[in-house]
C-alpha cells in the first residue's frame, strides 16, 4: 500500500433516540418545555408564565371534588345523528372518533359530590370532545344536573369550556339554550345558588345561556369569553376592538364577571362562597 494512501473511514450512523410522545409539553404562551407529569401535578398551569392549559372533565372533577365523594350520573347518555349530517365528515363518524380518542361518550360529565364538605351538583364540560360543543346530550345533562340540585335543595355548579352550539345537530342544539335557562329559572325560584365557572374558551351558545346566568360568575385568568369571535365582530362592526377584548380581565372590569380565580385557589374560593350562601361560616374571600 502506498504510504500516502488515505485509509478508508467507515461512517457509523448513530440511532436517533426516540422520545416517547407526550412526555414533554410546550407552552404556547412562553415557549417553555414542561415535563408532562410536572404539568399535571401543577393542575395544568405553566410553572413559568402561569398559562392555564385545558383540563379534561375528569381532571377538573379530581381538582374540585372532595376525595371519594364524586358519584357520576347520566354517564350512559349518547348523542344521536338525528339529522344524518354529512358535510365534510359524517357526524356519526366524528362522534365515534372522539369517543375513541377521549374515552368519554360526550363533552360533559355530571354528578354529585362534596366541595369543602358542601353537597353540590356539579357539571363539567370537556373541550377535548368536539370542542366542548353543546348538543342535545350536553344540554340534557346540564339541565338534569340543575334539576337534581333543585330536587335535593343543594347548589348547582357548572364549569364551562366550549366553542358553542354543536352545528351537526342544528336547531336541536339551539333548543338547549332555552332548556338549560328554564331549569335555572326554577332553581333560582327555589332560592338556591348557582355558580358558573368560565374557563378557556367559553363562547357562543353556551355563553349565551347557562354560562352567563350564575348568581356568581367565576373565571380563570386570561380565558377567552364571548359570543361571536373577535374577527367576526370586527368585520361586522368595522371597528377596531380594544386591547384584551373578550378576556376574563376585560369582562371583569366591565361587570360581566364577578371574580377571576387562579386554578390553584378555585376549590378554596368556591368553598368559601358555599360557606357564605349556606350560612355555615363567616370566612371572607377576596376578589382577584
Amino acid at each position: 500500500m502506498d504510504v500516502f494512501d488515505k485509509p478508508k473511514i467507515t461512517e457509523t450512523k448513530t440511532k436517533k433516540r426516540d422520545i416517547p410522545k407526550g412526555l414533554w409539553v410546550k407552552c404556547k404562551d412562553c415557549g417553555e418545555m414542561i415535563f408532562s407529569k410536572e404539568l399535571a401535578a401543577n393542575l395544568k398551569v405553566c410553572p413559568k408564565c402561569d398559562l392555564h392549559f385545558s383540563m379534561t372533565a375528569a381532571e377538573r372533577v379530581a381538582a374540585l371534588a372532595d376525595e371519594g365523594t364524586w358519584t357520576e350520573y347520566d354517564a350512559d347518555l349518547v348523542s344521536v345523528d338525528v339529522l344524518k349530517f354529512t358535510g365534510v365528515a359524517a357526524y356519526s363518524e366524528r362522534l365515534k372518533s372522539h369517543q375513541r380518542q377521549t374515552g368519554v361518550l360526550d363533552a360533559i360529565q355530571t354528578g354529585l359530590c362534596k366541595i369543602t364538605g358542601h353537597d353540590v351538583s356539579l357539571a363539567v364540560m370537556d373541550f377535548g370532545f368536539l370542542g366542548g360543543s353543546m348538543g342535545s346530550v350536553v344540554g340534557e345533562k346540564v339541565t338534569r344536573s340543575i334539576e337534581k340540585a333543585t330536587e335535593l335543595k343543594i347548589p348547582s355548579i357548572v364549569v364551562s369550556a366550549s366553542g358553542g352550539a354543536r352545528m351537526y345537530e342544528g336547531i336541536l342544539s339551539l333548543m338547549q339554550l332555552a332548556k338549560t335557562s328554564g331549569a335555572l329559572a326554577l332553581h333560582a325560584k327555589a332560592g338556591l345558588p348557582y355558580f358558573s365557572v368560565l374557563t378557556h374558551p367559553t363562547t357562543a351558545g353556551v355563553m349565551a345561556s347557562y354560562a352567563s346566568l350564575g348568581d356568581v360568575i367565576i373565571a380563570e385568568p386570561k380565558a377567552l369569553i364571548g359570543f361571536a369571535g373577535p374577527r367576526v365582530i370586527k368585520e361586522t362592526t368595522q371597528q377596531e376592538l380594544p386591547d384584551g377584548f373578550q378576556t376574563s380581565e376585560f369582562l371583569r372590569e366591565r361587570g360581566l364577571i364577578d371574580v377571576i380565580v387562579h386554578r390553584k385557589q378555585l376549590k378554596e374560593t368556591i368553598g368559601k362562597m358555599l360557606d357564605y350562601f349556606s350560612g355555615r361560616g363567616k370566612r371572607k374571600f377576596k376578589a382577584a
